[in-house]
């Protein structure tokens, strides 16, 4: 399997992920074909596919917050079962983010992901892809170290229409595994910072950031 980056919105391995995408996610999670064109040109945001025999059969998204000394998983995709997809993602991208993080000469504390609640969302059939199934990504997400955060969480949806989605977690994997909680501050700073592009932003997710405001620290629970 090769993991290979995107920069380009032209680049035809996008294309083949961006309908990757729609097969698997709910629509307001997937942004819009031609809005992905800044993204991909930024250094900061990490695309990379997975091909196996020139197929696209899985993908990933993340960034690195050298200022927080955090990164945040976009999305993870899992085109196929068998293929050992997720663990290839893994790896490739932790070794990347290390790398980030040793050249911004300070240790990364941990990573944010926006985890889906299988009680919540049981609607959606993430393409009929057994790995996608949100039961099966939130064990998954637990084994590789991750923690819910004590918050009723909402986000904007990526369709921009003012919409709160409230089908999901956030969660923190934190390097140490021992930590019992991360600063309210921190999570405030990455909220603000990752949907700065969405103008169009929700009462309930401005109220819920409110909320972190006034708190000190945010408790990690398990997921």
């Amino acid at each position: 399997m090769e993991f290979l980056r995107i920069t380009s919105i032209d680049d035809p391995n996008f294309l083949l992920m961006h309908e990757l995408m729609k097969k698997v996610f709910p629509p307001e999670e997937v942004l819009e074909y031609s809005l992905w064109r800044d993204p991909l040109e930024d250094p900061g945001i990490r695309v990379f596919v997975v091909k196996h025999e020139g197929e696209v059969v899985g993908a990933t998204e993340y960034r690195y917050y050298d200022e927080l000394q955090v990164a945040m998983t976009d999305f993870t995709i899992i085109g196929q079962a068998g293929l050992s997809i997720g663990r290839f993602i893994v790896k490739k991208r932790m070794a990347d983010l290390l790398e980030l993080a040793r050249l911004s000469g300070k240790p990364m504390l941990g990573m944010f992901a926006e985890i889906y609640d299988p009680y919540r969302i049981e609607g959606h059939v993430f393409g009929g892809v057994k790995p996608m199934d949100p039961y099966v990504r939130r064990e998954v997400l637990s084994h590789l170290g991750y923690k819910r955060l004590e918050l009723g969480y909402v986000h904007p949806s990526w369709e921009n229409n003012g919409v709160a989605v409230e089908e999901l977690d956030l969660g923190f994997m934190p390097q140490d595994d021992e930590l019992a909680d991360i600063p309210a501050k921190l999570v405030v700073q990455f909220l603000t910072g990752y949907y700065a592009i969405l103008p169009d932003k929700p009462v309930k997710w401005l109220d819920m950031v409110e909320g972190l405001k006034r708190r000190d620290k945010v408790a990690l629970l398990p997921l």
